[in-house]
């Protein structure tokens, strides 16, 4: 029921702080350095100590300064329960830095800023060069009071009945409910966190980079405090009238279709395959009139794992396949495999190699208190159901969204969430020609606030421009410049996806 991350956003990352021990500071931190940053007297309070920020897989470590700042959970009960917001800062490279920073906004809802960062680090390495990168794990995520709903919630898999997820979502609140108030941790209170975190690092003006539901927190964060927001850069962008859920099935089938058409179109990958969209039907009516069952090997350890593989593992590949370019160019290859050869094991071997890097992306409690409140009570009355039944999603994660915030307590919003909004703010747009989750028109809707603001869309990526070819470029400039006007994205328009796989050998030579 969530809505991932791009493939590029790993797990979880890891915080090493140096040293021994702080005495006296309640920071849950490592360090025996002063404290290299403090807030102003009288100001909320936040110290920041030499870390370094590992990579999950151990590819890199990135030094940075990290600390805890301390917020009331309830902010209407200053005085009551405490939670700590984990805030890292990558230094610019500059001695002479610019003063705006630019503060980088996970996606999900659930996911974190910082192990996030840390996977895509190299995106944002020009930005560094003459700019401060403050990276803030939003209140229930990462390791700011995490709202996680632990191993059963994983366990629920594709098949769960409406009962089971019902029976899973109030197991959730009672292993959170001692320790967390879940109504305290939507958008309209984690944008005033951010607000507290610019204040108490003492910076006056900040630039916004948000992806998918970070480009909600963003724009909300702009409404609340316009003269805080010198730029933003809007990746995968979901509109402020939009409630996001109840067309993802249309919207992944759409993207979907896309990524047949760029392959029928393409002369190597129409030799190898035929027509793409063919084999994706034999496929779906295949599994439709019974799950396969397939023995691979597991995506670690070298053991072979033997399961069914039916409709819904199917969509799992599908959907979170098309997230990303580099995935989607082995789909034709791998539909092509079951429906000719009925060659399942392929199609299997992805779906664990995705469900293994996604498993630990979002925290679903945090998710859940943002999409209850924020989203599903705001869902059209008029859905096409029939036409969502008729996708490879179907209507399953949207009932299964429903049966959850039937049960979840919805935390307060504030009443213009999803009203209009104008802003001469300089902003950048970026979106996926064959995006499944924020389509082009997602951003065509979004542009209207902006009239100082510029969208691109690249043909044939997915979601989240970030990583795509020179991008790291056009962000730099449009930073340096603070403007959109007369911005050189020429570069984008030579940018092309990932080749097809004919092969497991790759892409046609």
């Amino acid at each position: 029921m969530s809505y991932p991350l791009p493939p590029h956003a790993t797990p979880t990352a890891h915080l090493k702080f140096t040293r021994s021990a702080l005495a006296g500071l309640a920071l849950c931190l490592l360090g025996a350095a002063a404290p290299l940053s403090a807030a102003a007297p009288g100001g909320p309070q936040l110290q920041l100590v030499a870390c370094e920020l590992e990579h999950p897989l151990r590819l890199s470590v990135l030094p940075a300064q990290c600390g805890v700042l301390t917020v009331p959970e309830n902010p209407k009960l200053p005085q009551g329960r405490q939670i700590g917001l984990h805030v890292a800062r990558v230094s610019a490279v500059s001695r002479r830095k610019q003063p705006d920073p630019l503060i980088v906004l996970a996606g999900g809802p659930g996911a974190a800023a910082i192990p996030f960062y840390v996977t895509v680090a190299g995106a944002f390495a020009r930005i560094q060069r003459e700019r401060d990168i403050v990276l803030i794990d939003q209140r229930g995520t990462g390791t700011s009071a995490p709202l996680e709903c632990g191993a059963d919630d994983d366990e629920l898999g594709e098949h769960a009945t409406p009962a089971q997820i019902a029976a899973s979502t109030r197991a959730c609140l009672a292993a959170l409910t001692p320790r967390a108030d879940v109504t305290q941790y939507t958008t309209s209170i984690a944008v005033q966190d951010l607000e507290r975190v610019r204040s108490a690092l003492g910076y006056q003006r900040i630039n916004l980079y948000g992806v998918s539901y970070g480009t909600r927190v963003a724009q909300l964060y702009l409404r609340r405090f316009p003269a805080r927001v010198r730029s933003m850069i809007l990746d995968g962008v979901v509109p402020v009238g939009a409630a996001l859920g109840q067309t993802s099935a249309l919207d992944a089938e759409a993207a979907l279709a896309d990524i047949f058409a760029r392959c029928t179109a393409d002369e190597a990958c129409h030799r190898a395959f035929g027509d793409p969209a063919a084999d994706y039907r034999s496929v779906r009516a295949a599994l439709a009139a019974g799950a396969v069952e397939v023995t691979v090997p597991a995506p670690a350890g070298g053991a072979t794992q033997h399961f069914s593989f039916g409709p819904e593992e199917l969509a799992l590949v599908l959907r979170l396949g098309s997230y990303g370019a580099d995935y989607a160019a082995l789909l034709p290859l791998l539909l092509h495999q079951a429906a000719s050869g009925h060659d399942y094991a392929p199609l299997a071997s992805q779906y664990l190699l995705i469900t293994r890097a996604s498993g630990e992306l979002i925290a679903t409690g945090m998710h859940n208190s943002v999409a209850c409140a924020e989203d599903v009570p705001f869902f059209a009355a008029s859905l096409d159901r029939a036409a969502l039944a008729a996708t490879y999603l179907g209507t399953v994660q949207l009932d299964g969204l429903t049966t959850v915030c039937r049960i979840w307590p919805h935390g307060p919003v504030d009443p213009d969430l999803h009203a209009p909004l104008r802003s001469d703010v300089a902003a950048l747009l970026l979106s996926g020609g064959a995006d499944p989750v924020t389509p082009p028109q997602s951003a065509s809707a979004a542009a209207r606030s902006y009239p100082h603001g510029l969208s691109l869309v690249l043909p044939g990526f997915g979601h989240g421009q970030l990583t795509d070819p020179c991008m790291d470029r056009v962000m730099a400039q449009f930073l340096a410049r603070g403007s959109a006007t007369g911005l050189d994205v020429s570069c984008t328009q030579r940018a092309r996806p990932l080749a097809f796989f004919t092969s497991v050998n790759g892409p046609a030579p």
